[in-house]
């Protein structure tokens, strides 16, 4: 019988921040192995928290080159119980919710739900802003991705890229308005 490798030992820690929703946002993802440690990060001008929470989850798991067992812990309950809970009933029920409605950011989560497949995570909650170091450094490296959109756009820019966003984003497009 032949046998099986074991897996790398992966510990990832993620965080999404916007200012505003929509708003403009960033993501960051602390991906730690034996003593090597990678930091990833990201921005949009016009997003949400969710998506940004997502973002982080996915480009620590695409930044694997092989299949790992990994640790993600997230202080974002949307993203863990979304993952766990929610997604194998939004797929047996055709991307819907239970209550038939389509799912929101659907996109990433199918990204998240195929990444997540090559490896074996096990998805952990933790409080945020309660002083875990990994946590407190997605969310100071999230943070400062949002305040590098600020300085490169205008509030009248960011403001017509969240009306974008949200006209992108609504079913009857003739609804959508900035919060």
């Amino acid at each position: 019988m032949a046998e099986i490798p074991s897996l790398k030992t992966v510990t990832i820690h993620t965080d999404g921040a916007c200012e505003g929703n929509p708003g403009p946002g960033g993501w960051a993802a602390l991906l730690c192995f034996g003593q090597h440690q990678r930091e990833l990060t990201g921005a949009e001008p016009a997003t949400t928290n969710n998506r940004m929470e997502l973002q982080a989850a996915i480009a620590a798991l695409a930044a694997l080159k092989e299949s790992c067992e990994v640790a993600l812990y997230t202080d974002s309950d949307y993203l863990r119980s979304g993952i766990t809970e929610w997604l194998p009933v939004w797929k047996a029920n055709r991307w819907r919710t239970a209550d038939r409605k389509p799912v929101k950011n659907d996109d990433l989560w199918r990204q998240l739900d195929e990444l997540a497949a090559r490896h074996r995570v096990t998805w952990h909650w933790l409080k945020g802003h309660a002083g875990h170091p990994d946590n407190e450094r997605c969310d100071r490296l999230a943070r400062a991705e949002v305040a590098k959109i600020r300085q490169r756009h205008t509030p009248e820019q960011l403001a017509a890229l969240c009306t974008e966003f949200l006209a992108r984003r609504s079913p009857d497009r003739s609804q959508a308005r900035l919060l």
